[in-house]
């Protein structure tokens, strides 16, 4: 068995460096700094507990990996990136094997399947940020992430168990889950955050604001009977297996939308989430201005290149009226 990892940033870089540090095959799917530092040098992987390097296989495309028909696919590029993932494995030979989409919100699942029989989908909790190329950093102790893996829509097989097994005899905490999208929604909800910390960081007007996002997306999920629990501080699992803790020389960085503004990537996942809700509250005559708000603030953000935390927070209280 071989893991292939779609997208060596934040996420994907830890499952990759965790994986091969305790001796499973794994190879990677990079890009541009990322790419030629992990080809160079290895990945270095921060945390908690020190730094260790780890040496694996890297490609810029997944045609260069020569799939294998025993492959075990782990997709963590970003939602916007998706279709263009989808399409480069397609055009890498890819058929059978089980893709695993170790990505926010829940629009993946269903996109991958149009294009491959075998997907399953994977809640990822884990803090992790993208330093710089070449470098991971990951916040999680004594395990580094938790995650989630089952079956699209739903059920788990043998590929869930294998990739579970490997997961938690290294530095994370896997569980089979046959309602893994149920998961997965708690996960879109918790995410709903992202835009605003990203906009606002986190003083007090974000507590006033997370309460309408919230409401917003708890009711429009109720309105399409989907689903959901919570993966967030009130899950059990949190208080024995992954606490934040700090890593030497490193301060955290923020949500994923908040780095990419910072990195000036050139896209964010806000449509892919807080978007998410605002399309099922439109198909299920639910109001979601404030979601929506973000989704428009977001596109503006990156046009017009907004550093994070520096939107005007009277422009917001004016938007949703506080």
């Amino acid at each position: 068995m071989r893991v292939v990892v779609m997208g060596i940033g934040a996420v994907g870089g830890a499952i990759a460096a965790g994986l091969s540090l305790n001796g499973v095959e794994v190879a990677g799917i990079a890009r541009g700094a990322q790419l030629a530092a992990t080809r160079a040098n290895g990945l270095h992987l921060r945390t908690p507990g020190g730094t260790t390097v780890a040496h694996f296989p890297c490609h810029a495309d997944p045609a260069e990996a020569e799939l294998r028909p025993d492959d075990l696919i782990v997709l963590t590029v970003k939602s916007q990136d998706t279709a263009a993932a989808l399409a480069q494995l397609r055009a890498a030979g890819m058929t059978n094997q089980p893709l695993f989409c170790a990505q926010n919100g829940v629009a993946n699942e269903p996109l991958a399947a149009r294009a491959f029989p075998n997907v399953h989908g994977m809640t990822v909790m884990m803090p992790a940020d993208f330093m710089q190329a070449g470098e991971v950093v990951v916040y999680g102790a004594p395990r580094l992430g938790i995650f989630d893996i089952g079956r699209w829509p739903q059920g788990c097989d043998d590929d869930d168990a294998a990739l579970a097994e490997a997961l938690n005899a290294g530095p994370f905490a896997a569980f089979s889950d046959p309602e893994v999208m149920t998961s997965k929604h708690g996960k879109l909800l918790m995410n709903l955050q992202n835009i605003v910390d990203a906009a606002i960081g986190r003083g007090a007007l974000y507590k006033q604001v997370m309460p309408l996002i919230r409401a917003e997306g708890e009711a429009v999920l109720t309105a399409a009977r989907v689903p959901w629990k919570d993966v967030g501080a009130t899950d059990p699992r949190r208080a024995s297996l992954m606490q934040i803790a700090p890593v030497d020389g490193v301060k955290r960085a923020g949500s994923s939308t908040l780095q990419s503004l910072a990195r000036k990537a050139g896209s964010v996942e806000t449509d892919y989430l807080n978007g998410e809700i605002v399309m099922l509250g439109a198909r299920h005559g639910i109001p979601t201005p404030a979601n929506a708000w973000f989704c428009q603030l977001a596109c503006r953000m990156l046009r017009e290149g907004t550093a994070p935390g520096t939107v005007d927070q009277a422009l917001v209280r004016r938007a949703l009226g506080l």
